[in-house]
């Protein structure tokens, strides 16, 4: 590396000070001569001269490697010249030890795409991703570690494997780097970590990890707008992420350092879950944004520019619990598929008027193909619970999966009923979904989202015997919550009244693992309708092959392989309804189809749309759930606390008086600041004694006085589930209005001293509805009635 002495100071390049002579993405982009990039007090700095970073996000995991090209070159004609790349470290290292980058995994073959099309490129390649991934990147394999604090920790459990995994990305990718001829000017470090803590040092050891690794390009953190602080280091430049009022995160940045402003993430929209409307984002309020920034001198990262697909198992989950969908379309500019229209062509105007003196913009790729699939029936069958692998795992309780090296996919538990009355069969926890089978007839279903673990069994004149399927949809991918195990996970109690239960052991365990690329096991398939959960394959034949979306709306819930390759999970509750087939995937003549259904199609047929179906719920098709009668007990209760939130959209932390213990605690609000009878809370979290964030694995909604469904996703899961963006509110939209205080009641699972709560309101601009004033907070075991 060549240093030469600056003539302003600099920031960043591993913290030397130093400018760096760089080489530039392509030959032209600085007439082939020499470029330098580094971060200076006002710009960042390329060739000498200021660079306004306009990158748009795409993963290259969600996007066919057939079609990268056609996705930067979209993003090119966008506006952008810089790419954002995730790494996601279990893409990569499913198995400890085993690193895979061939195919669809080539990172370094993305970067020299990016840099073909005059794109330079941000990496970010964790070791923690988030980005709706399944464990947020991290690998399973983590999980057999004890503890449920150590990932993302100073523990050696967790540092170690991140040094490796950091160092490998070196390997690959290092000799990407801008210094090295590359396209790649800066380096992310770690993702959003004073969400999840405070600690600087656990910063500074992945800071050294990276650069370890050989990485000597300027590195940098990110986190939203009102943690800027807590995990800020010298070492490191800061940007800040939000989807709202950039003054107001370009503010916090000029509180913190002297550098150029930066906006980490900017949201183009968000992200879908099973069985919430599909969301949608404020384009002309993300164009005045976007145009505030670039006349600030600031630059950007648009997240996302182009969200494609998350093949495979990959999908990530909300927290408590709220899977996301396997079509990542975001409501982003460039759509799944991609497509562009209005949304990006607002998005090109916008940018155009901020170009650099002889930047020209490319037009935009032409549309790819596309292709119906005539109506094909999937006639032949394969039973799940016969189709199981013959080895089984002996257990006296079940644990969790991982300590039997299982990864995902579908695991049969099977024991020994003792003849006897009616009872209730209760597991301390099954994550995620799990149906019970009493000598072969299905009793009941347990549920994580609703912490559901119980299944009444009937009466038994002999012994028999429960076969209890499960199947893991996908891990949590945000907050302490990454620690999210799976499996059927005793002890089993076999309850036949309130005081007496005996302890069901001696199980029998046997498993589908799909493991990194879900593949299919070995089937034997029958012509006749096998029952239960079984497996479906049929065929349709293709001359020219082009992109379809296959109509899944018929089915119930489950998994499609094309060819031998994972599709993606799919699930009729919606809001997505297709699922998105690339053209290459697709063979010239026969093509096999495979798909899992769990609880029973309604018509074993599929058939290839032209259009996505992204935005239909049926929540008549989920799991049974028995009608809520939930209603608050407060009558005669003092509330632990009473008090008054500031105005504005700054998170707020509250101290109790007191430590209060209870399995339950309600916020009452009684007025707000824009005098409207509607309340909204984008998250709630509860305090301990040290003032950190309890874990909200265990977490339910036991009551919310009302929530806006029609008009938009107010549901009362949005504000314990980790996301400032989105939030609680009450509705609005229907002929009746909600009377009497808002309220909203979280179960947590289990008694628990709670010392304070952290308030964020529903952000946006001054003057938007719902942003609490007064409220008072009640703390019990029982604060609901199920009566």
């Amino acid at each position: 590396m060549t240093v030469l002495l600056p003539r302003r100071r600099l920031l960043g390049a591993a913290a030397s000070g130093a400018t760096l002579l760089l080489n530039p993405p392509s030959a032209s982009a600085a007439g082939g001569g020499a470029a330098r990039f580094a971060i200076g007090e006002t710009d960042f700095l390329l060739d000498g001269k200021p660079l306004q970073i306009r990158c748009g996000e795409m993963h290259f995991a969600r996007v066919p490697r057939e079609y990268w090209k056609h996705r930067l070159q979209a993003i090119k004609a966008m506006g952008m010249n810089t790419v954002c790349a995730y790494l996601f470290w279990n893409y990569h290292e499913w198995r400890e030890g085993q690193y895979q980058w061939e195919g669809q995994r080539d990172a370094a073959e993305f970067c020299r795409q990016a840099q073909a099309e005059g794109l330079w490129v941000i990496l970010r390649p964790g070791p923690y991703a988030c980005a709706e991934w399944e464990m947020g990147g991290l690998p399973w394999w983590l999980l057999k570690h004890p503890g449920d604090a150590f990932l993302r920790s100073r523990d050696d459990a967790f540092v170690q494997p991140a040094r490796r995994w950091l160092k490998e990305v070196g390997r690959v990718l290092g000799g990407q780097q801008v210094t090295q001829g590359g396209p790649i000017l800066m380096v992310q470090v770690e993702n959003e970590y004073g969400f999840l803590s405070d600690d600087k040092d656990y910063m500074r050891v992945m800071r050294q990890a990276v650069l370890d690794g050989g990485f000597d390009v300027p590195l940098f953190q990110c986190n939203p707008t009102n943690a800027l602080a807590k995990t800020h280091i010298p070492e490191l430049f800061t940007v800040a992420n939000f989807g709202s009022d950039p003054a107001g995160g370009f503010k916090a940045l000029d509180a913190l350092q002297k550098g150029p402003r930066m906006c980490g993430e900017y949201y183009s929209g968000w992200f879908d879950t099973w069985g919430s409307p599909h969301k949608r984002g404020d384009n002309a309020r993300a164009i005045q944004d976007i145009d505030t920034m670039l006349n600030a001198n600031g630059s950007f990262s648009l997240y996302m520019a182009h969200g494609g697909t998350t093949f495979g198992l990959w999908g990530g989950c909300d927290r408590p619990f709220r899977p996301d969908t396997t079509s990542y379309d975001y409501d982003a500019p460039i759509g799944e598929a991609g497509w562009v229209g209005e949304k990006f062509r607002t998005y090109r105007d916008c940018l155009a008027r901020h170009l650099q003196a002889g930047e020209v913009l490319p037009a935009p790729p032409p549309k790819l193909p596309v292709m119906t699939i005539p109506a094909f029936t999937l006639a032949e069958t394969a039973a799940v619970l016969t189709n199981l692998p013959a080895p089984a795992i002996q257990a006296e309780t079940p644990r969790n999966i991982e300590q039997y090296d299982i990864s995902r996919g579908l695991v049969a538990y099977r024991a020994t009923l003792p003849a006897g009355p009616a009872a209730r069969l209760e597991a301390a926890n099954a994550r995620d979904l799990a149906w019970v089978f009493v000598d072969g007839r299905l009793v009941g279903t347990m549920d994580t989202r609703y912490r559901r673990f119980g299944v009444d069994i009937p009466a038994r004149k002999r012994d028999t015997t429960v076969e209890i399927l499960l199947y893991t949809i996908a891990r949590v991918n945000f907050g302490m919550e990454v620690h999210d195990r799976k499996g059927l996970q005793g002890p089993v109690m076999l309850r036949t009244s309130k005081d007496k239960a005996q302890e069901l052991k001696g199980w029998e365990i046997r498993a589908i693992d799909f493991g990194a690329d879900g593949a299919l096991p070995p089937l034997r398939w029958q012509a006749r309708r096998a029952a239960g959960p079984a497996f479906f394959r049929g065929s349709f034949d293709a001359a020219t092959p082009a992109d379809t979306f296959l109509d899944m709306s018929s089915w119930g819930q489950g998994i499609v392989w094309i060819n031998g390759r994972c599709l993606g999970r799919y699930w009729s509750i919606g809001p997505t309804q297709t699922m998105y087939l690339p053209g290459p995937w697709i063979n010239a003549g026969r093509n096999e189809v495979v798909v899992l259904d769990l609880t029973g199609p309604r018509a074993n047929r599929i058939e290839g749309l032209a259009t996505p179906v992204l935005d239909q719920l049926h929540p008549e098709r989920d799991l049974p759930r028995p009608p809520s009668t939930a209603r608050p007990r407060l009558a005669g209760l003092t509330p632990v606390h009473a008090g008054q939130f500031a105005s504005g959209s700054a998170t707020q932390d509250v101290r109790f008086n007191d430590v209060a213990r209870g399995r339950q605690l309600c916020i009452e609000v009684l007025d707000t600041f824009d005098g409207k009878s509607r309340a909204a809370i984008a998250e709630l979290a509860l305090l301990d004694a040290q003032g950190k964030p309890l874990s909200q694995t265990a977490w339910t909604i036991a009551y919310a006085s009302s929530e806006e469904a029609r008009k938009e996703d107010g549901g009362a899961l949005n504000a314990i589930n980790g996301q400032a963006t989105d939030y609680w509110h009450t509705a609005y939209s229907g002929r009746t209005q909600p009377t009497g205080p808002a309220r909203l009641i979280i179960d947590l699972g289990a008694p628990m001293d709670i010392a304070g709560l952290r308030y964020t309101p529903r952000q946006g601009p001054d003057g938007v509805t719902g942003r609490i004033r007064r409220y008072r907070v009640f703390v019990g075991d029982k604060l609901v009635s199920n009566d």
